[in-house]
Parts: structure tokens; C-alpha cells; sequence
């Protein structure tokens, strides 16, 4: 099989009704889509991202009247948040109904649910009478995709689709809050900072991490490239590339070497984060070196992922 590419919603429309699977642009990464309560098209999906059991997955649908149908409840800060930042980079963990199948939220009573932003995907979630689970469209631990040649690169044969929506925009996963005995806690940090939330819905808690994941992005390691990750800063290492937030390192030549904002912006660093780790990942290098970001704002997510692609190579 080989797969197609291009912007043909229609035909996405038809290969998830017959239970196929579709990658899709996000605003945060690009996902690989199932329909969400049919639990042969859902299992595809772990198998081809050769992603464990016990880790959830992400349910996605168009409107906000939607969540209901899927979940038992809804706390108010959840609906304040909903209406903040939907459509958008933020999905709600609730206590789920029994439609959606346990295989969806690795037999947690929980399920995760957002409303992506990118019009694309919107239309065809409109066009849908069921809702996407659409974990990133990468293998398993790896680096998540942010345009359709990323996916291609890793899925091709396995997967009937790639809609291809260009860049995301933001480049970083979505935030996760999940509901712990009645107040919001993050669960994974992403394209929603936490000084927005806590904006719109006061202090919140941060637990971002578990032996059991409670959603995705929780496991220590992950987002890894396949080369040697380090935090850190490069001495006259050989055969060794650089991930910088702004500036240059002198001891690496700059062709080996990544900046994710030369300004200090943010929101470009995020968008920049997986591309830039994908790029170094494919020099004849035999180790990457990065440096953190300052850990305020959207830079608390990149670093997260920092931390997380370092932690598969450590000794």
C-alpha cells in the first residue's frame, strides 16, 4: 500500500467511516486518526504506532455541545476553560461514558477531549456523525510530526491517508487538565501556558507525570530523537550537533547546529521544537546537545520535551 497526500477531505471522510486510518494537521502536531468508537479502527492505530496499551489516547471532536455526548459530567472550571481555549491547543480529561471504548482510554474511567483549531480538520470533523482518537502520527517515543513530509517519512504504507493542512502552528502538543477531586491539575504541559490557565480559573496543581499515565505525554521518556540527547552545553565535542533557544554555540560549526528563535520568541520556539530536533536528528552526528529555554510561559513546554527526549538516552 502506498499512501496518499493531499487535501481531499472527502476521501478522509470515507476511509474513517470504513475504519481506516487518517493523519491529520492540527494546530499542535499532526495526529493519526481512527474513529474513536469503533475499537478495530482505534487498535490499528497502536499497532502501527507500535504504542503500548496502557497509554490513553486523545479524543477529538468538533463542537463544544459534543462533549457531552461522551462524558458524564463537567465541572465548571472544565467549562470555563472549554470556552477560553477551544477550538485549540487544550484538551479536558472527564469522567467518561460508556460509548466511548475502554481501549480509547487504556481502561481509565477518564477520558481526554479536545477541539482542534485547525480549519481543515475542523471541516472534516464536521463532516464526521463520530469522534477521532488521533495520538501524534510518529512511532511511539519518537519525535511528533508538525508537517505531512514528517509523517510520510515514517508511515508510509501503513497508514490509507495523509491530509495535508502545511505547518502547525503552534508545534507543540496540547495542554492536558484532568480534574483531581474537584480542582484542575495539568497533567502534560503544552500549547496552552499555565499562567493562561490559571487566568481564567485561578491556582492550579502539576502532575506531569506517573508509573501509570493518566493521559498521553506522561512517561518519562519520550519525544526522543534516535541520536544521543543530552541537556547541555557543547565543549569541542566532534560528530556532535547543537539545539540553542537564540544563540550559536562556538564549538560546533553552525551546519550542525539548530536555533529555535534568534529573538527569544516563545511561541516560534514552540512551533520549532520538533523540526528542529528531526533536522539534527538526521546529521552524521553521534550526539545532540540542547539547551533549555526559559521556563515561563510556553518555554515550560518545550522544556518538558527537553527533559523527556534527554531522559531516553541517559546512562
Amino acid at each position: 500500500m502506498t499512501t496518499g497526500t493531499g487535501t481531499d477531505i472527502s476521501l478522509a471522510v470515507k476511509l474513517l467511516r470504513n475504519g481506516g486510518l487518517v493523519s491529520i494537521p492540527t494546530e499542535t502536531v499532526y495526529g493519526l486518526a481512527a474513529n474513536a468508537l469503533n475499537e478495530e479502527a482505534v487498535t490499528k492505530i497502536f499497532e502501527v504506532k507500535d504504542r503500548p496499551f496502557f497509554d490513553p489516547l486523545i479524543v477529538h471532536i468538533a463542537l463544544f455541545e459534543q462533549v457531552f455526548k461522551y462524558v458524564e459530567s463537567m465541572p465548571s472550571w472544565a467549562e470555563k476553560l472549554f470556552q477560553s481555549f477551544s477550538p485549540g491547543p487544550l484538551t479536558i480529561v472527564l469522567k467518561k461514558k460508556k460509548i466511548i471504548p475502554d481501549i480509547v482510554t487504556a481502561g481509565l474511567e477518564t477520558v481526554g477531549i479536545r477541539i482542534p483549531s485547525h480549519p481543515m480538520t475542523l471541516e472534516l470533523l464536521h463532516e464526521l456523525d463520530f469522534p477521532l482518537a488521533a495520538p501524534s502520527a510518529n512511532p511511539f517515543g519518537y519525535v511528533s510530526p508538525t508537517n505531512a513530509s514528517h509523517v510520510r517519512e515514517q508511515l508510509d504504507g501503513k497508514i490509507e491517508y495523509i491530509l495535508d493542512g502545511g505547518d502547525c502552528a503552534v508545534g507543540i502538543e496540547s495542554t492536558i487538565v484532568a480534574d483531581d477531586r474537584g480542582a484542575p491539575t495539568i497533567l502534560r504541559l503544552g500549547g496552552v501556558s499555565m499562567e493562561e490557565i490559571q487566568h481564567v480559573v485561578g491556582k492550579v496543581n502539576i502532575n506531569t507525570s506517573g508509573p501509570t499515565p493518566q493521559s498521553p505525554g506522561m512517561l518519562v521518556s519520550h519525544y526522543a530523537p534516535r541520536k544521543k540527547f543530552v541537556i547541555g552545553f557543547p565543549d569541542n565535542s566532534i560528530r556532535a550537533a547543537f539545539l540553542g533557544f537564540k544563540n550559536y554555540s562556538e564549538f560546533i560549526p553552525k551546519n550542525n547546529q539548530q536555533i529555535l528563535s534568534s529573538t527569544g520568541d516563545l511561541r516560534e520556539a514552540a512551533r520549532n521544537v520538533f523540526r528542529a530536533m528531526r533536522d539534527l536528528d538526521g546529521l552524521d552526528v553521534d550526539i545532540i546537545f540542547a539547551e533549555f529555554v526559559p521556563d515561563t510561559g510556553l518555554g515550560r513546554a518545550i522544556n518538558d520535551r527537553l527533559k523527556r527526549a534527554a531522559a531516553g538516552h541517559e546512562s
